[in-house]
C-alpha cells in the first residue's frame, strides 16, 4: 500500500523540519544526560527518574520516526504558485457566514497542518472540500453535524 502523501506549506514544512532537527540534536542530548544521571544512582529497579527518562526517550524515538515518515511522504505547495481565482491548498478565503452574518478568514492547507486556533483548515474537512474549487462570489453549502452552514465567498489570497 503506497504512503499517504502529506501536503505541506513551505511554512509547514519549515516547522517539522526544524522540530526534527531540535529533537535529534538537542532533546536526544538532553535525554541521554538524564538517563546517564539517573544510572548514577544506583538502583534502577526502583528509579523513577531512570523510568521516566527511559519514556521520554522512548517519546522522543517514537517522534522522531513519525516526522521521518511525514516529511518523505511530504508534497509541498508553492504558495507563490497558487491560482487565486478558485480556492486551493496554500490560500487563505475570507468568505461571510450568512446564518450568523459575519464575515471568517481561513487559510486552507493539508491535513497535518490543520489547526482551528489558528483559522488553519484541512482540505479534507467538511468546510475545506466545500470550499476547493469555488471562486469569489460563490455561495458554499457546508454540511456538518452542526447542520448546514452557508458561506459566500468574498476573496480569495495568498497566504503571507
Amino acid at each position: 500500500m503506497a504512503e499517504k502523501k502529506h501536503i505541506l506549506t513551505y511554512a509547514g514544512l519549515k516547522k517539522y523540519e526544524d522540530e526534527l532537527q531540535d529533537l535529534k540534536v538537542n532533546r536526544r542530548r538532553e535525554v541521554a544526560e538524564k538517563i546517564k544521571e539517573a544510572r548514577e544512582q544506583g538502583d534502577l529497579s526502583e528509579n523513577a527518574e531512570y523510568d521516566a527518562a527511559k519514556d521520554e526517550q522512548r517519546d522522543i524515538e517514537l517522534r522522531i520516526e513519525e516526522l521521518e515518515k511525514l516529511l518523505k511522504n511530504a508534497e509541498v505547495v508553492d504558495e507563490d504558485e497558487v491560482d487565486l481565482e478558485k480556492i486551493s491548498i496554500g490560500c487563505r478565503v475570507r468568505v461571510y457566514d450568512v446564518d450568523f452574518d459575519e464575515e471568517m478568514e481561513f487559510s486552507i492547507v493539508g491535513s497535518t497542518e490543520a489547526n482551528s486556533l489558528q483559522n488553519k483548515i484541512s482540505n479534507e474537512s467538511p468546510v475545506g472540500m466545500a470550499l476547493l474549487g469555488k471562486k469569489a462570489g460563490d455561495t458554499v453549502d457546508v454540511e456538518t453535524q452542526a447542520g448546514i452552514i452557508q458561506y459566500r465567498v468574498l476573496e480569495i489570497q495568498r497566504v503571507s
